[in-house]
């Protein structure tokens, strides 16, 4: 029998994802249609380039202020805010402030396993292995042209 717990908010896990970190706030175990809690951030002018996949996010919001890609529009969003990517939606962030973004995402684990697999490597090679791994898992990553006509330079990755 599971008990519940209280999650240890320091010995939380913390993964660089080319720019952007994630925290797992909840197991990551082998169900990967487990329910996922993660802490997001990303830096002062940092981005997450126009993707998609088959789960869901619910982004909410902590701390900061970055904008979230609607349908090619770039959209606030801002502390208690709570932005939700259905299934396979496109989707981008960015931060053009100065100070980092936070939001909690409450996801399927397949997504933090998803992350695990990219980071797990030399970090000299993780935008080859993040591409390898987006596509051994069904993920769509846009081209550096699709994302130069939304405003984001992939050239800045990894910098």
């Amino acid at each position: 029998m599971s008990l519940p717990y209280l999650v240890d908010q320091h010995a939380v896990e913390t993964f660089d994802v080319l720019g952007p970190t994630v925290q797992f706030l909840t197991p990551v175990d082998s169900d990967a249609d487990a329910p996922c809690l993660i802490r997001g951030s990303i830096p002062p002018h940092g981005f997450v380039p126009l993707h998609s996949h088959a789960d869901p996010e619910t982004f909410v919001a902590i701390s900061g202020e970055m904008s979230g890609l609607i349908d090619g529009a770039w959209v606030p969003v801002r502390p208690g805010d709570v932005f939700h990517v259905p299934p396979n939606a496109k989707h981008a962030w960015r931060n053009d402030s100065d100070g980092p973004a936070v939001s909690q995402v409450v996801t399927r684990a397949r997504i933090a396993q998803f992350f695990r697999d990219v980071v797990d490597g030399p970090p000299s090679e993780t935008i080859d292995r993040f591409l390898a791994v987006s596509e051994r898992y069904g993920y769509w990553n846009a081209s550096p042209e699709e994302n130069a006509a939304i405003g984001l330079d992939l050239s800045a990755l990894g910098e």
